[in-house]
């Protein structure tokens, strides 16, 4: 079967679901259900051990296939490469860690000057705060990283699109 990573995610993603609704619903079909008259007699009324060797077959199937179409992804993650030479999960965490850096530079680009006056008993003075780093070149590498964070998606994007058989 030929596919692209995005596919693959998106089939994962499918089956993961798929996966959780039977663990979820597995629980429905636990139990039999059975009556005890006074003299001893017991009346099976629901016999659920067919149906729940059948759903617990059915999850182990999709659990190891899960655990397949994951392998292929984390494959294909390591082994194409954008054009710098990093693997897509390379720079995935490159990207992961830039976006951290991102917001830590816009919160300091958000911090201004001030200057408070502080009024005590015997004693009034100005009580100022002023920035010690140059907002103009935090705004340049702010503008870098957001570039190069842009340019490293597309380049995934790209590869994401690449096909392969599964």
């Amino acid at each position: 079967m030929k596919t692209n990573i995005s596919a693959l995610m998106n089939l994962i993603s499918e089956v993961e679901k798929n996966l959780s609704s039977k663990i979820y619903s597995i629980e429905d079909y636990a139990l039999n259900i059975s009556i005890e008259e006074l003299d001893g007699k017991v009346n099976l009324v629901e016999d659920n051990k067919k149906i729940f060797n059948l759903n617990l077959e059915e999850i182990e199937k999709t659990s190891k296939e899960l655990s397949r179409l994951k392998a292929i992804l984390y494959e294909k993650n390591n082994e194409f490469k954008l054009s710098d030479g990093r693997t897509i999960q390379q720079a995935i965490v490159d990207n992961t860690n830039l976006r951290k850096l991102k917001t830590t530079y816009e919160n300091l680009l958000l911090l201004k000057n001030t200057k408070k006056r502080v009024t005590e008993v015997n004693n009034s003075y100005f009580e100022s705060k002023t920035l010690n780093f140059d907002q103009n070149k935090l705004k340049k590498r702010l503008e870098e990283i957001d570039s190069e964070i842009q340019k490293t998606d597309f380049e995934i994007s790209k590869l994401n699109s690449v096909e392969f058989s599964i």
